[in-house]
């Protein structure tokens, strides 16, 4: 590989989430072509992980399958436990909390990856090879249906965050501690998805970094602990939040200088409509957006190579040739 990777993945899923508990929408459609747009001007090709109620989405269906006729992107999977079929209730009111995947029993976990497999390669009629969790959740069960249904790729995986202080079903325990994972990109074990081995799922984790040192982390989690309050060190991702074009360079800067082979960014597809989010709610707040993308992709072609996460799956399956 002469060049790091830039892996884009975009979480493509229903208008602002955060707010729309009960009526999903997906007027954030309309808004894509000109994300891909850009992606392509900078020769960078997005992995446009897609959720039930935009895989039922026509003009959606329309669009992603342009961008994979030409070979500017890719479709993958992602997965709303919570309405996505089929639709088994795990608590008195699924919309409302939002239960993660892994909470849910055995049988079901393979049911719903099964059915959102099935559905997105029919309606793209191409192999389903990469996924991302929803609200991050993954374990090894779920990472061995993966490997049952042929995907290739996970990026579920955000090292350096734990989401147990994030809550799914009430009787659960929260989501999953990535504290300690790898930051590298690594072939799982099936046994204990936290280590490397000999699996075919290649696992592909957020860029994400330290904010403060660890002496500044300690001191600042101390401080919380006197409050009452139980959190993880801050941190940056390689991900837009409004004006942090600077931070997200510094974890692009800080993940190549560790020796990773790729940075990867992420965004929601709602996130580029205005009010489809809390973070840009108005059209001045999505011109900036994209004032910092143009800087920030400018920035990175020269740095990086864009691909796919399958193609980038590739490369790495050539290195161990």
């Amino acid at each position: 590989m002469n060049k790091p990777a830039f892996l884009i993945t975009i979480d493509t899923e229903g208008d602002n989430l955060w707010r729309n508990r009960q009526t999903i929408t997906t007027r954030n459609t309309l808004f894509l072509p000109r994300f891909q747009a850009l992606c392509e001007k900078y020769g960078f090709k997005p992995t446009w992980l897609t959720n039930y109620e935009m895989a039922s989405d026509p003009a959606y269906v329309e669009f992603a399958a342009d961008v994979i006729q030409r070979g500017q992107g890719e479709v993958g999977m992602h997965l709303h436990a919570w309405n996505s079929p089929p639709e088994t209730p795990l608590t008195d009111d699924d919309w409302r909390w939002q239960p993660y995947l892994i909470e849910y029993p055995d049988a079901l976990l393979r049911d719903k990856v099964r059915f959102m497999t099935d559905l997105l390669e029919e309606k793209f009629q191409t192999k389903m090879l990469s996924h991302r969790a929803g609200r991050w959740a993954f374990d090894e069960r779920y990472a061995a249906v993966l490997r049952e249904l042929g995907y290739q790729v996970d990026c579920s995986v955000t090292p350096r965050v734990s989401w147990r202080n994030s809550p799914g079903a009430p009787q659960g325990q929260g989501g999953t501690d990535y504290s300690h994972f790898p930051q590298h990109a690594y072939f799982l074990d099936p046994q204990d998805i936290s280590r490397s081995g000999h699996s075919t799922l290649l696992e592909v984790p957020m860029s994400i970094q330290y904010k403060h040192s660890a002496f500044m982390n300690q001191l600042k989690q101390g401080y919380d602990r006197l409050r009452g309050k139980k959190r993880g060190p801050s941190v940056n991702w390689l991900r837009p939040s409004g004006g942090n074009l600077a931070a997200m360079k510094r974890v692009a800067e800080l993940s190549l200088a560790q020796g990773n082979d790729y940075v990867e960014f992420m965004l929601h597809s709602s996130e580029f409509m205005p009010d489809g989010s809390p973070t840009f709610k108005t059209e001045a707040d999505i011109e900036r957006l994209y004032e910092d993308l143009e800087a920030l992709f400018s920035w990175l072609q020269q740095r990086t190579q864009g691909m796919t996460l399958a193609e980038y799956y590739v490369l790495k399956q050539e290195k161990i040739v």
